[in-house]
Order: C-alpha cells, then structure tokens, then sequence
C-alpha cells in the first residue's frame, strides 16, 4: 500500500468534545478541506440537528467534517474515502484524536462513495455530507442521485453539499425534487449549501 505524504497542513477542529485539536492533512492532489471559515459557519446552521446525529460523509479526506460532527455530539458517524493514501491519514487522524465522545462511533470504509453508495441497500441519516474534488462536480451529481434513490422511507436528511463556486443552483436542485437550498455561503472558490426536504403541505 502507497503510504501517505508528510502532513502539508493541520486544521483544528473548532467545538465541542475535541476544540481546537489538530487534524493533519495529507498532501494529495484534489484533496482540499473545507476551511475555519465555512466549517464554522455551517456548523453552526448544523447545530439544532446535530446532537445524537447519525453523520454520513462520502468524500471524507482528512475526515474533518465528521470530526467536527462527532465532537459536537453526534453519535454515529460513518466516512468513505476511496483513496488508499488518504484512508491511511484519516485512520492516523482517528487514532491521533481517540478516545471519541462518550458513546460515539466512528466507522470508515476505504471504498469509492459512488460504490458505497450503490452497495447500501438504504440511507438512515440525519446529516449527510457530499464535499467531492472540485474537478470532479458529476460526482455530485452520481452521489446526490443515490442519495435521493436509497434514502429510507420517511428519512429527510439535511444534506450539506460544497461545491466549486462556479456551480449553479439549478445543477443540484434538478436532481432533488421537492428538496430546496435552505441556507448558502459562498467564500471565495467555494459554494456551501445546506439543503432540506419540503414537507409536504
């Protein structure tokens, strides 16, 4: 197996149960982690939902999102990251920040997300996140699709997506009927939408 680079940076995880812990990033092409700035702000739309969660994040990398998820209290967090570099990273990430909040479990699987995502016979989530490489926006799309597909009956998720700032609105919101962008940050190249189910009336 391809070991992974020397860490080019570390994020820190903002709240909770591990604030201001160090993340390491692994140097990869096309891996970018969301930073200070719009972890910070979505989390803070997360926050009436997160507690006790069950966190879906299908492009892990550095595994900072469902870090952050996890040390704001959700309890079941699961990241796919598809890279065998990058998976050993994350692992060294976990293992780095271990023990987890009482009572939480971090899962990973080192697997395509489109794969995982086509091999789950349904989605039980509250908070999904799809953050692929910019240069690749049809994996949005591939992941966005699937979600919608296998999601368990009556199962809404918030789901985040972040995306090239250059992406519109209508790309996504044409593969999610009844499904609306609730909240949107756009902060520099990156586009940050949170996007919810519309009840019916």
């Amino acid at each position: 197996m391809k070991k992974p680079q020397q860490p080019s940076q570390r994020v820190r995880i903002i709240g909770g149960f591990w604030r201001s812990r160090l993340v390491d990033i692994v140097s990869y092409p096309g891996l970018r982690p969301s930073t200070d700035r719009v972890r910070e702000t979505i989390f803070n739309w997360l926050t009436p939902y997160i507690d006790g969660a069950r966190v879906l994040d299908v492009f892990a990398g550095s595994g900072v999102l469902g870090f952050e998820a996890c040390s704001r209290g959700a309890k079941h967090v699961v990241l796919t990251e598809k890279n065998q570099a990058v998976f050993q990273g994350l692992k060294d990430n976990l293992e780095k920040l271990r023990p987890t909040p009482g009572g939480s479990e971090i899962h990973l699987f080192c697997m395509d997300a489109v794969q995982w995502l086509s091999a789950q016979p349904e989605l039980d989530a509250d908070i999904i996140f799809v953050d692929p490489p910019f240069e690749q926006p049809e994996l949005i799309e591939q992941s966005l699709q699937l979600i919608v597909q296998k999601l368990k009956k009556d199962t809404y998720p918030i789901i985040y997506v972040e995306s090239n700032a250059t992406m519109n609105n209508e790309a996504i919101l044409n593969l999610m009927p009844k499904w609306t962008i609730d909240k949107q940050l756009v902060a520099g190249v990156v586009k940050a939408s949170i996007l919810k189910y519309l009840e019916d009336e």
